[in-house]
């Protein structure tokens, strides 16, 4: 068995060794990562923000009854909240999404909630409610499942028609 004479070659060997090691293992994550992906440079969101859990239907039911709809920071991106709503007695139904904005007004018109009602105030000083919101995207939808967990959808038919598309006809970015 070879022996490491002196104390520099005692202390570089296996810190040599340990770096060598770490850079095969990173190389091979590489390889298998690019064997994996099929080498496709297309970008997309298919890895988060498609979809955001919410939490309970009867628990988020009894919030927005107690102090109106929630306003959630920027969920759909480029700084564009949205507003859920709850209308009825029955948490499992009347679920809406609205855009943080007036439907008669541009994404430019800030609102900002009346503590504990269902009112917003707009940027022109209106006092307007809930429904007179901006409707979101065809397919930014609430979901409940059949156990009561709320989901956002916040993938709109545009979007997803266009995931679509680039993954049937293996059309690639650069």
């Amino acid at each position: 068995r070879p022996r490491l004479q002196s104390t520099f070659a005692r202390a570089v060997v296996p810190v040599a060794a340990g770096i060598g090691f770490f850079a095969v293992l990173g190389l091979a994550l590489w390889g298998v990562a690019a064997l994996v992906s099929g080498g496709n440079n297309a970008t997309t969101d298919t890895f988060g923000g498609k979809y955001h859990e919410v939490g309970r239907t009867d628990t988020f039911a009894l919030v927005i009854a107690d102090s109106g709809p929630i306003v959630f920071q920027d969920l759909l991106g480029q700084d564009r909240n949205i507003v859920l709503d709850h209308v009825g007695s029955e948490p499992q139904l009347g679920w809406r999404i609205y855009l943080a904005y007036p439907a008669d007004r541009s994404t430019d018109c800030a609102i900002e909630q009346i503590r504990g009602t269902r009112q917003f105030t707009d940027c022109d000083g209106r006092t307007i409610d809930v429904s007179d919101l901006a409707l979101p995207p065809d397919g930014v939808v609430p979901q409940v499942s059949d156990d009561g967990l709320l989901t956002l959808d916040l993938v709109s038919d545009e979007e997803d028609a266009a995931v679509t598309t680039v993954a049937a006809t293996g059309t690639t970015g650069g």
